[in-house]
């Protein structure tokens, strides 16, 4: 796994046996940091097979019709589709960063019970689960090797500051049950799990 930060957003490269997955990419906009931050990890665009959002907050999604148009797949959960276009009004209003719309109909479709298979597919060992406490499309991925991906879910640490979300409480409930080794946040520094 290679985390890659070239904006707000933390975003990571898995790598299969078969393909590899990009986690969420940043904001519209960003695309020449992008590339500038692959090329030092060593990595082409057309390394990478598909991109998949944990959410489709703007901050997560800006570069994936970018990506789509450079033969990369975009890797939808189908507890997501309703929430793929969340950004497209914001966007709208933000003309300098030229945001194309998802098109969606070009996505490959799974489910979280169908995660496990498909990543195994690219030769990936671990599951995608719903988080939904952050927003009703949020999704988490749990690998096997003891990383997770969670996205924009509340730090575990903060979880007493939330006693009136029991949402969180039961998405951090879910995530520890896969027994964690390091927890990947989008937007904080990893915590190693004890």
């Amino acid at each position: 796994m290679v985390k890659l930060r070239y904006g707000n957003t933390n975003t990571f490269l898995l790598s299969g046996e078969v393909a590899n997955l990009l986690i969420d990419t940043d904001y519209a906009g960003t695309l020449p940091a992008f590339y500038r931050k692959i090329k030092k990890h060593g990595i082409d665009v057309r390394d990478i097979t598909y991109v998949m959002a944990t959410h489709y907050h703007p901050d997560h999604i800006g570069l994936i019709s970018e990506l789509m148009e450079h033969g990369v797949k975009l890797l939808l959960i189908d507890t997501q589709t309703e929430y793929v276009h969340f950004s497209d009004d914001i966007f709208s209003r933000e003309k300098r960063f030229k945001y194309i719309p998802i098109n969606e109909s070009r996505a490959t479709v799974i489910s979280c019970a169908g995660s496990r298979e498909f990543l195994s597919s690219m030769g990936i060992k671990g599951e995608i689960i719903s988080t939904p406490s952050h927003s009703a499309d949020s999704v988490s991925i749990i690998l096997d090797n003891g990383n997770c991906i969670v996205g924009d879910l509340e730090p575990v640490e903060f979880l007493d500051a939330y006693e009136a979300h029991p949402g969180l409480e039961k998405d951090w409930c879910r995530v520890m049950s896969y027994q964690p080794k390091k927890i990947f946040y989008a937007h904080a520094n990893e915590k190693v799990m004890m």
